[in-house]
C-alpha cells in the first residue's frame, strides 16, 4: 500500500540513509544541495530521484561550502533545504552554520559520522562529531542536536529536526552514526495526515512595515520570517545587526541580539528534548548513551538484569541542548553512570557537570572503527 506522498510502501526494509531521504521529503523538504562523501551519499542519491517527484530540486554543488551557501539560499526563498555530508564535509560547512545562526535562517545538516580526525576511515562509524556539533561554528549560537539509534527513528527524527528549525528559526544539525545510517531494518512509515508538520511564521505587515528581526512581533524570541521575493525587501548580514537587519557595533544592540538567539534553547528545551527510558523505575546502575551505542546499552541493561543487577538505560535522541535536568534527577538515586561512547569520551563530561558529584560517572570508550558491544557495556556493569 502507498502512502498519501505516492512514495514507497507503508511497511518497507529500508536504509538509515533512505529513512533520512524519505522523512525529509515527509517533513516537506523540496531543496537538496550536496557533495558525495561516505557514508552518507546515499541521502543525496536517494534525494536526486524523489525531489524531481514531489516539485523539488536536487544540486550537486562543487564543494561543501557551495552546499550549505545553497541551502541557506534556497531557505531564505522560504523552501524546507537540506544538506547531508561526513565529518570532513561538516568541518568545511561550520562558518556558514554560524551565518545561519545569527541570521536566523532555518535549515537542517546531516552528518552521517566517520573516524576521525582528518580523512579517517570513510566506511567506519564514530561519535566522535558530537562536540564540533555544537561548538564547531563561531561565537555563542543557538543550535539544536538530534541523534537517532534506528531506522524508525531517523524518519521521525528527521521530521521533529525540519519542525524545530522552522518554528525557532536555527540550524539543526542531525548526527547520525555510519552503523544508522547503513543499517538496515523494517519500519513502518505513517500517512502523511498522521504526521505534524511545522511550517515558519510569516510576516502579515505592509511590507513597508516590516523589521526582519523584530521578535516583539512574533512571541519575544522569534521574528515572523519573510520569504525572499515576494516583496518583503531587507538587509541580510552576517554580523551583528539591529531589528532592520543592518550592522550595528552598539553595545545594548549587540548584547540584545545575542542574548535572544541564545534564548531561544531555554524557552525551546523541553519542547526539543527527546529522551527514551528502558528498565529506569527501580534501576541502581544506569547506562547513558547515545545512536548505535544506546542499542548495545539496552542489550547490556537486559542481560544485566538476567543476572540480577538492577541496570536501567537512559537514552538521549536531543544532545545538545544536553538534557541535564534528566541527568541531575537520578544522580542522586543510582550508584553510577555508565557512558559508552565511540569516541574519547566527549558527552561524559557533560554528563559529570550535571551529576554534580552526586554519584560516580564512568567513561566507557571504543575508537578502533567498531561499535561498542553489548558485552563491553555488560562488563562494565557488572564492574559497578
Amino acid at each position: 500500500m502507498q502512502n498519501k506522498a505516492g512514495i514507497g510502501t507503508r511497511t518497507k526494509l529500508m536504509q538509515g540513509n533512505e529513512a533520512c531521504a524519505l522523512g525529509a521529503i515527509a517533513a516537506g523538504v523540496r531543496f537538496f544541495a550536496g557533495y558525495p562523501i561516505t557514508p552518507s551519499t546515499e541521502i543525496a542519491e536517494d534525494l536526486s530521484a524523489l525531489l524531481p517527484r514531489v516539485g523539488g530540486k536536487f544540486i550537486q554543488m562543487e564543494d561543501e561550502i557551495a552546499s550549505i551557501s545553497a541551502v541557506i539560499g534556497a531557505s531564505l526563498t522560504g523552501t524546507k533545504s537540506l544538506t547531508a555530508t561526513s565529518g570532513p564535509g561538516f568541518s568545511l560547512k561550520q562558518e556558514s552554520i554560524g551565518f545561519a545562526a545569527i541570521a536566523e535562517i532555518p535549515c537542517v545538516i546531516v552528518n552521517v559520522m566517520r573516524v576521525g580526525p582528518s580523512t579517517g576511515v570513510p566506511t567506519a562509524p564514530s561519535q566522535a562529531d558530537v562536540m564540533q556539533a555544537r561548538w564547531g561554528t563561531h561565537g555563542d549560537h543557538p543550535v539544536v542536536v538530534l541523534c537517532p539509534s534506528s531506522v524508525a527513528e531517523t524518519y521521525t527524527l528527521i521530521i521533529e529536526a525540519f519542525n524545530i528549525s522552522e518554528k525557532w528559526r536555527i540550524p539543526v544539525v542531525f548526527l547520525m552514526d555510519e552503523g544508522i545510517g547503513h543499517m538496515r531494518e523494517k519500519i513502518e512509515i505513517p500517512n502523511s495526515d498522521e504526521l505534524k508538520i511545522i511550517d515558519r511564521v510569516r510576516p502579515v505587515c505592509n511590507p513597508n512595515d516590516y523589521l526582519p528581526f523584530d521578535a516583539d512581533k512574533g512571541d519575544g524570541t522569534v521574528p515572523p520570517m519573510a520569504d525572499f521575493g515576494t516583496g518583503y525587501r531587507y538587509h541580510l548580514t552576517g554580523l551583528t545587526h539591529d531589528k532592520t537587519g543592518f550592522p550595528t557595533t552598539q553595545r545594548p544592540e549587540v548584547d540584545a541580539l545575542i542574548r535572544r538567539l541564545n534564548s531561544k534553547m531555554d524557552k525551546a528545551k523541553q519542547e526539543v528534548t527527546f529522551i527514551d527510558e528502558v528498565l529506569m523505575d527501580d534501576a541502581d546502575i544506569v547506562v547513558f548513551a547515545y545512536g548505535i551505542s544506546a542499542r548495545a546499552g539496552a542489550r547490556a541493561v537486559r542481560e544485566a538484569r538476567e543476572s540480577g543487577i538492577s541496570a536501567g538505560l537512559l537514552k538521549t535522541k536531543t544532545l545538545w541542548p544536553f538534557p541535564d535536568e534528566y541527568v541531575e534527577e537520578i544522580a542522586s538515586q543510582v550508584k553510577a553512570i555508565i557512558v559508552p561512547e565511540m569516541n574519547m569520551g566527549q558527552l561524559v563530561l557533560e554528563v559529570e557537570r550535571a551529576v554534580k558529584g552526586r554519584t560516580k560517572v564512568i567513561s566507557l570508550t571504543r575508537v578502533d572503527a567498531e561499535p561498542i558491544s553489548p558485552d563491553e557495556i555488560l562488563s562494565a556493569l557488572k564492574g559497578v
